[in-house]
């Protein structure tokens, strides 16, 4: 077996938070990262890392994550746009956005939140929510000529990197007919019961869209992958596309290799990381940690040259893509000293991302 991890946010983007990384114990990913050779390239955003495995570049994430919703029955034509829900707010003279992940929103409030704007925005498309959190928007007619169209063709970054940050420069034009229209989209929601009861309450308003990821469900390639194991909708809809069995990441690799040949080859996607980064809830993040450690890096340690011939393990983070590629005979490297992540941390954080660009960065293995 090929197996392939992509694991967002795999180190804590703070190296000096000691109540973070100070004494997590994950002897196994140690134990394989010591022997594996390492690769460190420039920041990508998990999406567009995800969507390059699978030959894409500027992916219409929009149509790919609603294919991968579980429940969704809506067509799979036309132009579509994530059109998730924000709160925005004003921290020290600057926007900041919080994505619908930071703060509660429940099913009922984001049903009379949709059914309002598809009955307000009906001349520009239709609004769907798959969950709570992530709501879409299909436009009823092509971007060209749209002014929606910027949503479609600048691609909006992936609201992972846009999440609790400010948007400074996020949208170049301030004053083109994009914007405007999401300034009648806010003070819409602004006034809507749902946003004044939560205002009443003390809870955070969905006072903006973002749009991301516009354009219609592409034709793909089969990638080079057998299965690919995930709970997240945006991989589950790339390999719907993709024509490949979506499984879940449930009872780990234990799992996995009980289901598939030596001969396979899945892609697995474990973002459970992820949240905990964006939100930073270092406990959270922990916790995940050594979740990923006793399903998956601890049987791999065991696997690795007996069920699992190699592994590409691949982590998007502040530091750069980073990338970990072992075969079975690298088990036998006994003399490469495991680290621990604090370390791995501060390595990285000291190192300029320009000067380590595609090559393996110094003293990696030891």
């Amino acid at each position: 077996m090929r197996l392939t991890l992509l694991a967002p946010e795999l180190i804590w983007p703070e190296p000096g938070d000691q109540r973070t990384l100070g004494k997590l114990a994950t002897p196994a990913f140690e134990w394989l990262a010591a022997r594996a050779t390492f690769v460190r390239q420039p920041p990508q955003a998990f999406e567009n890392v995800l969507a390059g495995l699978f030959g894409l570049g500027d992916a219409p994430f929009g149509a790919l994550r609603r294919l991968g919703e579980a429940a969704d029955t809506l067509p799979d034509d036309g132009h579509w746009l994530c059109a998730d829900p924000v709160h925005l707010r004003f921290h020290h003279e600057r926007i900041v956005l919080a994505d619908a992940g930071a703060f509660e929103l429940d099913d009922d409030e984001a049903a009379a939140l949709i059914a309002a704007l598809n009955a307000t925005f009906a001349d520009v498309g239709q609004f769907h929510a798959a969950t709570a959190r992530r709501w879409y928007l299909r436009l009823n007619t092509a971007p060209q000529g749209h002014f929606l169209r910027g949503a479609v063709d600048e691609k909006f970054a992936p609201i992972s990197t846009i999440a609790g940050r400010r948007l400074d420069g996020e949208i170049t034009e301030q004053n083109g007919p994009l914007t405007r229209w999401l300034n009648e989209v806010q003070m819409f929601l602004h006034g809507h019961p749902v946003n004044e009861r939560r205002q009443a309450a003390g809870q955070p308003t969905v006072n903006s869209l973002w749009l991301w990821g516009g354009g219609p469900l592409p034709e793909l390639a089969r990638p080079d992958f057998s299965v690919v194991c995930t709970d997240n909708p945006l991989a589950a809809g790339l390999a719907a596309a993709s024509d490949l069995t979506v499984r879940g990441t449930a009872g780990g690799l234990d799992a996995l290799l009980a289901a598939a040949d030596r001969q396979a080859r899945p892609l697995v996607v474990l973002d459970s990381l992820l949240a905990p980064v964006l939100y930073e809830d270092g406990e959270a993040w922990r916790a995940a940690w050594q979740q990923l450690e006793a399903d998956w890096f601890a049987p791999l340690r065991s696997a690795l040259g007996r069920r699992v011939d190699a592994v590409d393990l691949v982590a998007p983070t502040i530091y750069g893509r980073l990338g970990w590629s072992l075969h079975g005979g690298d088990r036998w490297k006994f003399w490469r000293r495991p680290r621990p992540i604090a370390a791995l941390a501060s390595q990285l954080a000291d190192e300029s991302a320009g000067q380590v660009s595609g090559k393996p960065a110094e003293g990696a293995h030891s």
